[in-house]
């Protein structure tokens, strides 16, 4: 079975309703990125960023994954399908997709502060005097900006083995995310499926790009890439 692999981001999830973090001015629901998005943030005021994203929490029940979710879960009938995403939510795992990688952590999951920063299931507010077993103050677990990605050399080793590669609601440019379709083989066709592309067609070999939004555009790609047609 050949291996389709998806880099998804925050478009992916606008199409179901929620809100991008961050606005044409920089902040985050209002919010500079140093206050709610950051070691030191959370150091100088915990409450203020358990608060804003305990408000992200809550929000993922008021959504539901969107035909585009749906569409790449289908996916898996015929292609080895891993999605690696820069999107926190659990939408692609609504949807029925089975491997699926999230680069800059999880809403549903809460870390230890300790030194073993050991990672729960959590679906309840964060607050402060939640801890872990062994007594440490617990914190969404979201990579933040300054930290380290861990799941970056993962999803690098993803890339390099894929057959067909869809790049949806991301425009690539932010790094080190970006990077990761410079691991694609080359000959892979490569499709980009954004109403607004950022790339040009010269950008890539075997590019195509498809200007529409995740919900329209990725059941429109995956009616195409049926068996035995991988572009």
């Amino acid at each position: 079975m050949k291996r389709l692999v998806v880099l998804s981001g925050a478009g992916m999830s606008a199409d179901s309703g929620i809100r991008t973090f961050r606005d044409a001015g920089g902040l985050w629901e209002g919010h500079p990125v140093e206050q709610v998005a950051t070691p030191e943030g959370f150091r100088q005021d915990p409450r203020r960023v358990l608060d804003f994203y305990n408000q992200r929490r809550r929000q993922l029940s008021e959504v539901a994954p969107n035909k585009g979710h749906l569409a790449l879960a289908k996916m898996e009938q015929h292609y080895h399908t891993t999605i690696v995403t820069q999107n926190v939510d659990d939408l692609h795992e609504r949807a029925g997709s089975s491997r699926v990688l999230h680069l800059h952590g999880e809403l549903l999951k809460a870390r230890s502060t300790g030194p073993n920063a050991r990672v729960f299931p959590w679906s309840e507010d964060i607050v402060l005097g939640d801890t872990c077993p062994d007594g440490f103050q617990l914190r969404p677990h979201i990579v933040w900006f300054g930290e380290e990605v861990p799941m970056l050399q993962r999803a690098a080793e993803v890339t390099a083995q894929a057959d067909v590669l869809i790049i949806v609601g991301t425009s690539m440019q932010v790094y080190p995310a970006a990077g990761l379709v410079h691991y694609k083989k080359e000959g892979v066709p490569l499709y980009f499926v954004d109403p607004d592309p950022q790339m040009a067609p010269g950008e890539h070999g075997n590019l195509e790009i498809i200007r529409e939004r995740a919900s329209v555009g990725l059941p429109i790609l995956a009616n195409r890439l049926r068996p035995g047609d991988s572009g």
